[in-house]
């Protein structure tokens, strides 16, 4: 079933719920479709479906800081042996070219490798782990946890939010001028219809009369 069709079969709370521990999840460290998640049920919630953007948004902020922050512990606690053993449960996320680009990114950028990790795939689930693993100190990890996971969580909730009541009331424009159209055109229709039977009526009686005429 689709993501939004699922999401629209079940309650707010469940809604709020559902994103909050998938992303949750997917900061720790589990490959699953966070971020699409949380588009699905952000434009919900720009169709008068009882889900308030608001809350939405904050759900989805606490559990990726949440999740990024118990990433980080079981990283810092499995160390290199976690990578090695994730490597070989989930190749596609954590083979060994991944983790070699993201550890790249950690140290080169550090806090801003954690904060704009958040907006790339790779990196939204290496790290927490990875961070732990290469025993950032928390205080800045947290920090760059947090700021991160606000514009991101907050941010793509907000937009997809006003995307969706853009959309729909551009459709419902669209709709209006569509009706207009279809109006005119039916108006239009009519007319030429109309003149084209009155003209035709006018021959007619032109063409009757010439076998009388003709008999006489």
């Amino acid at each position: 079933m689709h993501v939004q069709e699922w999401l629209d079969s079940v309650p707010a709370a469940a809604v709020y719920a559902v994103v909050g521990l998938v992303i949750g999840l997917e900061s720790l460290g589990i490959p699953l479709p966070g971020e699409i998640i949380l588009v699905s049920a952000a434009l919900m919630s720009s169709q008068h479906t009882g889900v308030n953007p608001v809350v939405l948004g904050a759900c989805a902020t606490a559990g990726a800081v949440i999740g990024d922050s118990i990433g980080y512990a079981i990283g810092r606690k499995g160390g290199r042996p976690l990578l090695a053993w994730l490597g070989r449960k989930f190749p596609r996320h954590f083979s060994a070219g991944h983790v070699a680009t993201a550890e790249r990114s950690f140290t080169k950028w550090g806090m801003w490798a954690v904060f704009f990790g958040r907006f790339v795939a790779l990196l939204r689930i290496f790290a927490g782990p990875l961070a732990g693993v290469l025993h950032m100190p928390y205080w800045k990890f947290l920090i760059a946890n947090i700021l991160g996971g606000i514009c991101w969580a907050g941010g793509t909730t907000a937009v997809i939010y006003y995307v969706g009541i853009v959309a729909e009331d551009w459709l419902k424009r669209f709709s209006y001028v569509g009706l207009g159209v279809a109006v005119l055109i039916g108006l239009g229709s009519m007319l030429v219809l109309k003149r084209k039977a009155k003209k035709a009526q006018q021959e007619h009686p032109e063409r009757e009369a010439e076998p009388v005429g003709a008999g006489e």
